[in-house]
């Protein structure tokens, strides 16, 4: 972990900067298996998937029959926590719901919005060394709440070609019509033009690595819709002399253990939480199964000795983190000063493990600092608004004159036309 003690503001660009990979080779093959998966489709599908997962597929789609022995791999508590999460991401997504109010803008003029759901959406969800099944109710709970007609999912099988149960018993629980054994650039490539099996879609989400990020970004030029761009996943953590160095480690570390390439970064104003903190992460790290994992992560995170929390709030800002935890005892006043962040997460006990399965939020946030324009998945990520307006003859007499003017001094002669046939009409 690299230590930084206050840092000058002209230093900050480098404690925020993400690692610049070199995507030019990256983008070629991406780009080589997205045109074979447009040309061959299915074929091309499988030969990837035998390529890449190991999986020899007779059939991308997943069987009746599969769901139903899903049901019986996971354990009866794992489904109930499942239940409960999909309960709260459903009431919290709910809640977000837009009614459309006519507006009279000027006499006879009303004007009016209405949401309307994106018809067919694709789930991308990673199995690879952790299976998301958390991501499929993130996913798909507003998906279906929007009133998507067609929610398919994708996610790469095993060697045997089983996909995890827990993925499917998610996905019947949170409402998706149909789910594929696909993994990888093929799953984006197959959602993005459809092949004789896999539908095309409007819109893809979900997380993945960075050959499955430049699919998406690749596809979204001509083909498909995206969620969001996207990097590795990251924290920002908050703390000062109030804080639990014990749960600040956790929180970390927490972070760590998603990839190599997941960063992490605490800001303190209190040196002697600095060094607390980091003697946990190294008692904590030698605790976790993924250790290793987390080590190399660790190795690009940075812990910083700030003077204030004015400065501390100004530097996590500047980041943009994808999550960020104020974990002090004065974590509302701070609230009131977060300007970039994707999911805020308040006080001693709000770690970021709660949002990241049951709180109730989603989880699909934007990094690599996105979020400076960007926000989470959420409701509206799966409809459209689409406008409305009503002119009455009193209405032409509102604003004709003004759409003429304004339309002939744009010269725009058949634009003015348009309104002065209606209101000679009127005479």
């Amino acid at each position: 972990m690299n230590i930084i003690k206050y840092p000058r503001q002209e230093e900050w660009k480098t404690i925020v900067e993400r690692p610049h990979l070199d995507v030019s080779q990256l983008n070629a093959v991406v780009n080589g298996v997205l045109s074979d998966i447009r040309q061959h489709g299915d074929a091309a599908v499988k030969k990837y998937e035998a390529k890449f997962d190991h999986a020899e597929l007779n059939t991308l789609a997943v069987s009746e029959s599969e769901m139903e022995e899903a049901e019986q791999l996971i354990s009866k508590e794992l489904r109930e926590a499942l239940v409960l999460a999909h309960h709260n991401i459903r009431v919290f997504h709910e809640s977000q719901r837009f009614e459309g109010k006519p507006v009279e803008t000027q006499p006879g003029v009303t004007c009016w919005q209405k949401s309307v759901a994106i018809e067919k959406v694709g789930l991308y969800i990673p199995g690879g060394t952790a299976p998301l099944f958390s991501t499929v109710l993130m996913l798909a709970t507003p998906a279906k709440i929007a009133g998507c007609r067609e929610i398919v999912l994708c996610t790469p099988p095993n060697a045997q070609g089983k996909v995890n149960p827990a993925i499917l018993v998610a996905a019947r629980i949170a409402g998706v019509n149909r789910i594929f054994k696909a993994g990888g650039v093929q799953a984006i490539g197959a959602m993005a033009f459809g092949t004789e099996s896999i539908p095309k879609v409007y819109k893809i989400f979900g997380p993945g690595n960075q050959y499955v990020m430049a699919a998406k970004q690749q596809v979204s030029l001509h083909d498909c819709a995206i969620d969001m761009p996207a990097g590795p996943s990251e924290v920002c953590v908050i703390a000062d002399e109030t804080s639990n160095a014990r749960f600040v480690a956790a929180d970390l570390l927490s972070q760590a253990e998603h990839g190599t390439d997941s960063q992490v970064l605490l800001i303190t104003t209190s040196e002697t939480m600095l060094n607390e903190v980091k003697n946990e992460v190294e008692l904590q790290l030698q605790q976790l199964p993924r250790k290793e994992i987390a080590a190399k992560a660790l190795d690009n995170s940075k812990l910083v000795l700030v003077s204030n929390k004015q400065e501390a709030m100004q530097l996590s800002n500047a980041y943009a983190p994808e999550h960020l935890i104020l974990a002090t005892d004065d974590y509302e006043q701070l609230a009131a000063e977060v300007v970039n962040a994707g999911s805020v997460f308040l006080g001693h006990y709000a770690c970021e493990s709660a949002g990241d399965y049951a709180s109730g939020t989603n989880h699909t946030l934007p990094t690599h600092g996105y979020a400076t324009a960007y926000n989470g998945v959420n409701l509206d990520s799966y409809q459209r608004k689409i406008t409305f307006q009503h002119l009455s003859p009193i209405g032409i007499s509102s604003i004709g004159h003004a759409v003429e003017l304004m339309a002939e001094n744009e010269q725009l002669y058949a634009h003015k036309n348009a309104m002065t046939v209606r209101i000679d009409s009127l005479k």
